[in-house]
């Protein structure tokens, strides 16, 4: 005989489960207030280390952190502008509860997620709450440049969400609540944050190459590309080149296409962030 779950019973119970799940994080995400923005961070270590997204910051060096009615303060480690990652310090790191991270790798379209924020210093963190719609998305920015690998859910999220932490059904944080555009919540994902973290903690600056472009990606007519011995069929078109930036004093004007960075490829409009990571920088 079959036995009829009884639709509340289920709902009652995820709903339960989701308040003890906020309330199991509240103690490690922190309110983050810097000059007149409020953001939210996540407590890596019992060392005093938390993450948040660089914009919080407003370009302080000093921050308040809270939880509850206690408030510390904490300096600016380092910073990933380009990933939107800010760590910071405090003398007062056994006071929270590191959060515990989970492989960004392994997300699926689909996943249920509660994105976490404290802006405004209470005891319990808001949420909201959907589904991962794209683990592995690309944002484009202006001035020709991407952000790789980020995640996009359907979570909403509001004012001061940024630097929160974006968990799974498990309490595991997956990223960092970074923007809600086009509808969508945009996240870092966590390997990327502990990547970043681990580097800042090790005095280790990020470091990107910048060449100063607007571009946008273009088909190469064949007979050209023939011509030019490119057996690709696209390439990356400047359409601006700023004044006093490396790619002025290089020659590169606009109209120009490129197909090759460093002796690898360029045949989309994401593949020059990616080639202009850490590494090139003093370069020719």
């Amino acid at each position: 005989m079959t036995q009829l779950v009884n639709p509340l019973e289920v709902l009652k119970t995820i709903s339960e489960a989701t308040t003890v799940l906020v309330q199991k994080l509240a103690s490690s995400v922190v309110s983050i207030k810097s000059h007149m923005s409020h953001g939210t961070g996540i407590v890596l270590n019992r060392e005093g280390y938390i993450v948040t997204c660089n914009h919080v910051l407003a370009e302080a060096n000093v921050v308040k952190i809270g939880q509850g009615e206690k408030t510390y303060t904490a300096n600016v480690v380092g910073t990933d502008p380009y990933n939107d990652i800010a760590l910071l310090k405090t003398e007062h790191g056994n006071n929270f509860k590191p959060a515990e991270f989970a492989d960004s790798t392994k997300l699926n379209t689909g996943q249920f997620i509660i994105a976490l924020a404290n802006p405004f210093n209470r005891r319990t963190p808001t949420a909201t709450a959907g589904i991962i719609t794209n683990p592995d998305a690309t944002l484009r920015h202006m001035h020709g440049t991407a952000m790789e690998n980020a995640i996009a859910t359907d979570a909403q999220l509001n004012p001061g969400f940024s630097g929160g932490p974006l968990v799974d059904a498990s309490g595991k944080v997956i990223g960092m609540n970074m923007a809600y555009v086009w509808s969508r919540g945009i996240a870092v994902p966590s390997n990327k944050i502990k990547a970043v973290a681990d580097r800042l903690m090790q005095g280790i600056a990020i470091k990107r190459g910048y060449l100063g472009i607007v571009t946008n990606t273009v088909m190469i007519p064949r007979e050209i590309a023939d011509e030019a011995g490119i057996e690709q069929d696209t390439g990356v078109m400047i359409f601006q080149v700023e004044h006093g930036s490396p790619a002025k004093k290089a020659g590169l004007t606009m109209g120009d296409v490129i197909v090759e960075f460093n002796d690898k490829p360029v045949a989309d409009f994401y593949d020059l962030p990616r080639l202009l990571a850490d590494g090139v920088v003093g370069k020719e």
